[in-house]
């Protein structure tokens, strides 16, 4: 065992078995390091620290240490340079202990095993802990597998909203087969999930404008993120299927997971995606980077969804840069957003619509005084007003403090958010 900087370690997804993880998991590990430390589970890895088991431990630990990037933490680093020993490794390790492969993870990385390195299939069977009967099916549909795969990789790129060129370099596929594959894919994710599409699986249709919500829902959970049911009515209302949403502010997580069950196209970025999700989330700042690159695409979004941080409630909880939102000065924060909804309705089509979830700003106010951003967006904002909705969480309660202070000085505390959508033009 040796202690290594985490900044140092290497993950290559080219090289690791298990092509999915669980970010709930993550979190839970990253309040449990100690006893897995405890236990002697550490992350395993080849000579020049490269990942070869223990992603979510690996991930967990950036988590904790997200401020602490060379951090020293403990790791197995084994004697393994050939690419066919790690890939066997990595693939033995992953199956021996935590988390399982999936079936599916086991599938390629048998495929891998034959058609790349040319294992045997009692060496496959062996390193994977499985018979070799079990091999054998697995290997008599390799070319049918393989497609599958792909189409699984397209669909998912595609309603992560990336081009098909950009598809089809990511798979090394020609491009009239990504276009081909696409729209085939689209049909039949249609048929599969027309219950969810429609919004026929026991979705309480919203009638009225206040949403209240029991309590957060959302498996990530993350500062400020917003309740997946919000974004849920907002699709309802105003997109159709295969539309795309963007979500330049995007948290934890939710609308990537809202978008994929309602069969919604996404675009979501943050200014830093939380460590679990950094794989599906963007980086882009919209304050300095300017709006989503997506050319000839706008014309397809129908919604933005603004969640963004609420002033001084989230000031220095992101980071202490002056051009977060969270930092800025009101006037400045104002300007900001203000200008970010004109630029987005500026490339949107006629129809399509711009959501923002805000909160007035009170407890965290200088002075606590009450300021509603809400009414200083709508005298900054040209735009026409489609509907406000009240968005309260039943369980929230104040702090003592500031209901003791609330009482002294005969005030009013704050707890709903107000959702504001406007329609371009």
């Amino acid at each position: 065992m040796k202690h290594v900087a985490l900044s140092s370690i290497v993950y290559d997804e080219t090289i690791y078995p298990r092509k999915a993880h669980d970010p709930a998991l993550v979190q839970r590990y990253a309040e449990t390091l100690e006893v897995i430390e405890a236990a002697g589970r550490y992350i395993e890895l080849a000579p020049d620290l490269v990942l070869l088991n223990g992603k979510h431990r690996y991930l967990a630990y950036r988590t904790r240490y997200a401020q602490e990037p060379d951090r020293e933490i403990p790791a197995y680093v084994w004697p393994i340079d050939a690419e066919a020993d790690r890939w066997d490794f990595a693939c033995e390790s992953n199956s021996d202990s935590g988390l399982q492969l999936t079936v599916d993870d086991k599938t390629h990385a048998a495929i891998r095993m034959y058609v790349r390195y040319r294992r045997t299939q009692e060496h496959i069977a062996r390193k994977l802990k499985v018979n070799q009967n079990q091999v054998n099916a697995w290997l008599s549909r390799t070319l049918k597998e393989q497609k599958d795969r792909e189409n699984a990789q397209i669909l998912d790129l595609w309603l992560a909203c990336y081009t098909e060129a950009e598809i089809a370099e990511t798979l090394s596929l020609g491009r009239k087969t990504i276009d081909d594959r696409i729209a085939v894919l689209a049909e039949s994710y249609r048929d599969k999930n027309s219950p969810k599409l429609a919004f026929q699986d026991d979705f309480p249709v919203p009638l009225y404008n206040v949403w209240k919500q029991q309590e957060k829902s959302n498996r990530v959970k993350h500062f400020g993120n917003s309740e997946a049911r919000w974004l849920d009515n907002l699709l309802y209302l105003y997109t159709e299927p295969f539309d795309i949403v963007i979500d330049p502010c995007a948290g934890g997580g939710a609308t990537i997971d809202v978008c994929r069950h309602r069969g919604r196209r996404y675009w979501v970025s943050d200014r830093k995606p939380i460590v679990a999700r950094e794989d599906e989330i963007r980086r882009l700042d919209l304050v300095t980077d300017g709006l989503p690159p997506l050319y000839k695409r706008w014309g397809e979004v129908s919604l933005v969804y603004l969640d963004p941080p609420y002033w001084k409630q989230a000031e220095g909880q992101y980071s202490q840069d002056p051009t977060d939102l969270a930092n800025m000065s009101l006037e400045d924060f104002t300007t900001a957003l203000t200008r970010l909804i004109h630029g987005f309705a500026k490339k949107l089509r006629a129809g399509a619509r711009i959501a923002m979830l805000m909160q007035p700003t009170q407890w965290n106010a200088p002075e606590r005084r009450y300021t509603d951003h809400v009414v200083d967006l709508l005298r900054a904002v040209k735009l026409p007003v489609v509907m406000r909705v009240q968005c309260p969480y039943e369980s929230q309660e104040a702090k003592p403090q500031m209901v003791d202070w609330a009482k002294a000085q005969r005030q009013i505390l704050v707890l709903s958010r107000e959702l504001v959508i406007w329609e371009c033009s």
